[in-house]
């Protein structure tokens, strides 16, 4: 992804929320010649031994929502998150903590989950719990719009932006596997003050308006993932900047 992305080698590429190094083990030596992976989970952090990477590995156990603490302002060529900044509570806050990482002229790609995603489980649960308990308590993690990513990456001070949206749809054989799926991938609901179960009959309930709503016609039933990729870049005197008004010297009539 990013090879295609970024026509520039660095020297060092920071992974924000970096897990196990899912990311860092695709960079080949001819994109950067060190990954440094930062994450909140130090038990993940150091799951994989570095020689499942091609390049050299640097592990960093610290809090992303406070990198400013770890990280030195203007000292970073490259940033990268990979669907982790749809956990974090502040992400105004860690975009402008980003920018500020970076050198100048020094570039932050990610990708998140966006808001649509899940969005067949969300209205499931919602309708059950309507139906069977008279009220609704959320069940699926908040996640950003993707048409304020543009405007937050512009508050946060950075250039050049790119923001576009892609839509993975997974099928399952019921709810139920979709559940246990995600349990299994840590992306279960983190809300504090969340309700810790749901009733049996209510589950019942949401399956049924699951399959009813959104199944297939071979019975099983799709699971919408909306994954928002950014590439922002910190600003440089270096950097091309558009032309000033009116200074075109072709009129848009005479093109079309």
């Amino acid at each position: 992804m990013y090879e295609q992305d970024i026509k520039r080698k660095f020297k060092t590429i920071l992974d924000l929320g970096s897990g196990p190094g899912h990311v860092g083990k695709l960079l080949e030596s001819e994109m950067t010649e060190k990954v440094v992976m930062l994450d909140s989970s130090d038990k993940l952090l150091r799951r994989d031994s570095d020689s499942e990477f091609e390049v050299e590995v640097q592990r960093i156990h610290a809090d992303e929502e406070n990198l400013l603490d770890t990280i030195p302002r203007n000292s970073q060529e490259a940033i990268v998150s990979c669907l982790n900044l749809h956990w974090v509570n502040d992400l105004p806050g860690v975009l402008v903590q980003i920018k500020e990482a970076l050198q100048p002229d020094g570039v932050f790609l990610g990708a998140l989950f966006g808001g649509d995603t899940l969005f067949e489980l969300r209205t499931a649960l919602q309708l059950a719990e309507m139906e069977r308990e008279g009220g609704i308590s959320p069940h699926v993690s908040p996640m950003t719009d993707s048409r304020d990513m543009s405007n937050l990456l512009g508050r946060a001070g950075f250039t050049l932006l790119t923001v576009d949206v892609d839509e993975v749809k997974v099928n399952y054989p019921s709810m139920w596997e979709l559940m246990e799926d995600l349990r299994d991938m840590g992306e279960s609901n983190a809300v504090i003050g969340r309700r810790n179960f749901i009733h049996r009959d209510t589950l019942a309930a949401a399956s049924a308006i699951y399959q009813a709503l959104h199944g297939n016609e071979d019975g099983t039933i799709p699971a919408t993932f909306q994954i928002i990729y950014l590439i922002g870049w910190k600003p440089a005197p270096t950097q091309p900047k558009p032309l000033e008004r009116g200074s075109a010297k072709t009129k848009l009539k005479d093109v079309l």
